[in-house]
């Protein structure tokens, strides 16, 4: 006999977790599935609507960062201080067991293994396929009858090129970071625990950017790149030096494909549904992807639950309808940002120079920590279609 249950969550990071444990809040019997020891490499930004829509409480932060500093290709340094607020920080490595551990407090059955595949049985029931760890390689496999599946296993997610149209090719950006020692209060100059630091600069991404993020008693550096060959290793340690973190003592490094766009299909019309990086949701521009993998893991969890509810799998399709129309303009707008401000070093000089602009600034912040455009102030958005326009046109020195 095989054990049949409602939904199988493949991927423990921030969107399976949230899913398992919103199911399981709701009565329904989960597996979540996951190996251990998977540490994804991320800058580990936690914002203000993300605590107070999944009740992430400040013990579980490391540290609270007050501003950042974009600095340009010339080693130009523009501050942008938090003027209310602040941004909470995690390590992944700790974070990501939190989440699982607590959607195990709330009902779901937590199972660790390495997923395999999906079968079907002859009625066409989804038979998830696993190899439980710590068994030999020839250990039998486990299989478990499931109503429905949600696949977040990541950017390169199995259940995506084998279930969702279109998840076989889809671009990412390769990220690297090394967690480090925290150096002690006045040994490194410039360094601030409370700062994140962007460098905007082609030396060290030719096509995205570098980051230097406090996590408390430790540091996370690191970059990404979409270009191949890029020696990344090379570029963060460049970074490291640059910054006077190169003495430093490293503790451990991670790297992993981001995904670059949000999937146009989430599911498979049937009981499959992507969510987090398995669907793209990591913003273009800043690379974001805590916030939205939460609230994309939290939408599958409502599709599927309305699915399993009333027998029509055309809810499914809901996850992305509604993630899209919340936060598809604010791809769209990073998006283009990207592709444009990005693209050499010359217009980088430029996009950090408008960054010293104050309503770019607060802007910015508000936009980032609510996560929805601010509308309250038509004027500033003027005043910055102005300035973007005066740099585009190179009306305006970027120095």
């Amino acid at each position: 006999m095989v054990e049949t249950v409602d939904v199988v969550v493949v991927g423990g990071g921030p969107a399976g977790a949230t899913a398992a444990n919103d199911l399981a809040l709701k009565g329904r019997s989960v597996v979540l599935l996951d190996r251990e020891s998977r540490i994804k490499p991320c800058g580990g930004a936690i914002p203000p609507r993300a605590m107070k829509d999944f009740a992430i409480p400040e013990s579980r932060l490391v540290c609270k960062v007050k501003g950042a500093r974009i600095v340009s290709p010339t080693a130009r340094m523009i501050d942008m201080p938090i003027l209310s607020g602040y941004v909470g920080m995690v390590d992944r490595k700790d974070f990501d067991p939190w989440l699982r551990e607590r959607a195990a407090e709330s009902g779901a059955d937590r199972r660790v293994g390495t997923f395999q595949r999906i079968e079907r049985d002859p009625d066409g029931t989804a038979v998830v396929v696993y190899h439980p760890q710590g068994e030999g390689a020839d250990a039998e496999p486990v299989r478990l009858r499931a109503r429905a599946v949600i696949g977040a296993d990541g950017a390169r997610s199995t259940i995506a090129k084998s279930e969702i149209p279109g998840g076989k090719e889809r671009p990412y950006v390769v990220a690297y970071h090394e967690i480090v020692k925290a150096p002690e209060p006045g040994t490194v100059p410039g360094y601030d625990p409370e700062r994140c630091d962007v460098y905007y600069d082609g030396t060290i991404s030719p096509d995205f950017y570098g980051w230097i993020f406090p996590h408390g008693d430790t540091v996370s550096i690191g970059m990404g790149t979409e270009k191949k060959g890029v020696d990344l290793r090379a570029a963060t340690a460049d970074l490291r030096r640059r910054a006077g973190l190169d003495k430093v003592e490293t503790l451990r490094y991670e790297g992993a494909p981001i995904p670059l766009k949000p999937m146009k299909k989430w599911d498979n019309g049937k009981d499959v549904v992507v969510a987090g990086d398995a669907a793209g949701v990591v913003a273009p521009a800043s690379g974001e992807g805590i916030y939205y993998a939460l609230c994309g893991g939290r939408l599958a969890g409502e599709a599927v639950d309305a699915m399993l509810r009333t027998g029509k799998a055309v809810h499914l399709a809901d996850a992305r309808k509604r993630f899209m129309k919340e936060h598809g303009r604010v791809f769209w707008i990073l998006g283009v940002m990207q592709d444009f401000w990005y693209k050499n070093d010359k217009r980088r000089e430029r996009f950090v120079s408008m960054c010293e602009d104050p309503d770019v600034q607060r802007l910015t912040w508000e936009a980032y920590m609510n996560k929805a455009l601010v509308r309250t102030s038509p004027m500033a958005h003027v005043r910055i279609f102005l300035k973007d326009m005066a740099h585009l046109l190179g009306l305006v020195k970027a120095t």
